[in-house]
Parts: structure tokens; C-alpha cells; sequence
């Protein structure tokens, strides 16, 4: 004969398991704190200036002018 199982138990388990991944996938997408958020996104913006500094004349690469 097969062991017993209690289905509601077993019911249980599979919902906290469940839970459990949910909260996981939770944490790594909203577990930032603000100031984290804020230095990311002010990093982000330095570089694009940083990057748009080094940009040519548009004007010059627009008319494909290589002088």
C-alpha cells in the first residue's frame, strides 16, 4: 500500500512555496530603497552628459562633412 497523504497539508505546503517564490521575485524587483533609486538614475544622467560632451557638431554629421 502507498504512504497516506494529507491533502490538506500537502495543499498548504504547495501554497507557502508558492508564496515564498513570489516574494523572492518581489524583493529583487522592488527592494531598492529610494536612495538607491536616486543614485542609480543620477549616475545614469552623468554619463549621458559625459557621452553628449564628446559628441561632434551635429551639423557636421548631418551634411557627412568629414572637415
Amino acid at each position: 500500500m502507498a504512504d497516506v497523504i494529507n491533502l490538506k497539508r500537502f495543499k498548504k505546503r504547495s501554497e507557502r512555496e508558492q508564496s515564498a517564490k513570489q516574494a523572492d521575485a518581489n524583493r529583487a524587483r522592488f527592494g531598492r530603497t529610494k536612495a538607491e533609486r536616486t543614485l542609480d538614475e543620477r549616475r545614469k544622467d552623468r554619463a549621458g552628459d559625459h557621452l553628449d560632451q564628446h559628441l561632434l557638431d551635429q551639423h557636421k554629421l548631418d551634411d557627412g562633412d568629414a572637415s
